[in-house]
């Protein structure tokens, strides 16, 4: 591919090969700004990319890897899910709810002797698999676009969890005093390099995304997918169950945010109706930023991964600068929107 790639270039003329390299450097420009602002950080704060502060980067990036494949499923769709960072805060208060010490003083529900991981966790998938089928069921069955049908079921899901917050003797406050089993199964480390522990979360993701991308390429639904998200009229007319493939990615997606959900309520330790807020703008800026596509039908894992792992090392970064965290966001809405405007500009280039 690369060789041809060179053939053609060589084939140009003087004005097709400024024309070609104007483009190239525009289509990939927030790339570009990306890299050169890593090194710009790495230069004014040579700790950014010690090896302690890459773990952590990765760690970071596996966190969050989760929620962004499953926003970029609906995307690819042509869509896109609001309800994702919420599903992330309901499913982290209710796993740490069912996971606290059974001698905490300030369990949830002080009669409830600590659950089985694996319980808890296929209860979590429910509640994520459960949010997703409203989603998709809305979707495809009234013809909503996901825009609203998530937004609805944002504000749902976002009262849910306050009520569930004000269950037993919480009265709405931070639910900690989880179980060391827990903690160590998602935090705890069984493998570390140069001396700095990989959280055992880190593996988890690793086979949820090698799973994933099985899914995507390897599968009559991954194929479907991209299709409905080209032209569902045309995979209609082709024989796909548009209405099931939609259905479907958003379930997917919901079990996504529910292992996003799980990790985190381990991971931060203390979980309140603020765990979960506005997760979802970093998976949708790291789904444009990797290449996933709001045109729809255009998406990669590799892209997701990329993205997830730039945007984090950006933020990171930021940090090590001393940038405030409010200004922060100020970034984040930049770079989803110059992202945005790229991906539409590459759209209306090859139409």
């Amino acid at each position: 591919m690369k060789i041809k790639i060179i053939d053609r270039f060589k084939e140009m003329d003087k004005e097709e090969r400024r024309v070609y390299l104007r483009e190239l450097l525009i289509n990939n420009s927030l790339y570009i700004f990306l890299v050169a602002a890593i090194i710009l950080i790495q230069c004014v704060n040579p700790r950014f990319l010690s090896f302690p502060s890459i773990i952590n980067i990765i760690s970071l990036s596996a966190a969050n890897l989760p929620i962004a494949l499953g926003i970029a499923g609906a995307i690819i769709l042509t869509g896109t899910d609001l309800s994702a960072g919420r599903i992330v805060g309901l499913v982290a208060c209710v796993s740490a709810a069912l996971l606290q010490s059974s001698d905490y003083v300030g369990k949830m529900f002080p009669n409830l002797q600590t659950m089985p991981i694996i319980a808890v966790f296929l209860i979590i998938l429910a509640i994520g698999a459960l949010v997703g089928l409203i989603n998709g069921f809305c979707t495809a069955t009234f013809h909503l676009h996901p825009f609203i049908v998530t937004l609805s079921t944002q504000l749902i899901v976002y009262g849910a969890l306050l009520m569930f917050l004000m269950i037993g003797n919480n009265n709405g406050q931070s639910l900690s005093g989880l179980d060391p089993t827990y903690t160590n199964f998602i935090k705890g480390s069984i493998f570390s390099i140069g001396g700095t522990p990989i959280p055992n979360y880190v593996w988890y993701v690793l086979v949820i995304t090698a799973i994933m991308w099985v899914v995507w390429n390897k599968t009559a639904f991954g194929k479907n997918m991209f299709a409905v998200g080209s032209n569902p009229d045309a995979a209609n007319v082709s024989g796909v169950n548009v209405r099931r493939v939609i259905i479907l990615v958003f379930v997917l997606a919901g079990m996504l945010y529910a292992v996003t959900g799980f990790i985190e309520a381990a991971r931060i330790g203390s979980n309140s109706a603020a765990t979960g807020l506005n997760y979802e703008l970093d998976a949708i800026a790291a789904c444009v930023i990797g290449g996933v596509s709001f045109v729809g039908g255009t998406g990669k894992i590799s892209g997701v991964i990329l993205g997830v792992v730039l945007l984090r090392l950006i933020f990171v970064g930021l940090t090590f600068l001393g940038i405030d965290a409010n200004m922060q966001y100020v970034i984040k809405g930049l770079i989803i929107l110059i992202a945005c405007a790229i991906d539409m500009r590459k759209y209306l280039v090859r139409r």
